[in-house]
């Protein structure tokens, strides 16, 4: 399993997890938990996923997210779980 964390934040509006999930589900990315809420009219979305059978480069999928994400007017960003871990350890 190769896990990582995906986090979605933005100005809340239509069709931002369904945009998020197809993309996943297209590059072959398996959505282990996801956690949303929505505060003031802002969306945030943290979702751990298994990117065991993603094709391309963690770099990549990074810039695709990136990319998608922009395109939504949100800002989606990505880290491998060992290094979300580490920085959140108290």
């Amino acid at each position: 399993m190769k896990k990582i964390i995906i986090t979605v934040i933005g100005k809340d509006s239509v069709g931002i997890l369904a945009k998020t999930c197809t993309y996943l589900a297209k590059e072959h990315i398996n959505i282990l938990d996801i956690s949303q809420t929505v505060t003031g009219g802002f969306f945030n979305m943290m979702m751990i996923v298994d990117a065991a059978k993603y094709k391309k480069t963690f770099d990549k999928l990074g810039a695709e997210l990136a990319r998608l994400g922009t395109g939504m007017g949100m800002k989606i960003r990505c880290q491998k779980s060992e290094i979300f871990e580490k920085m959140h350890r108290v």
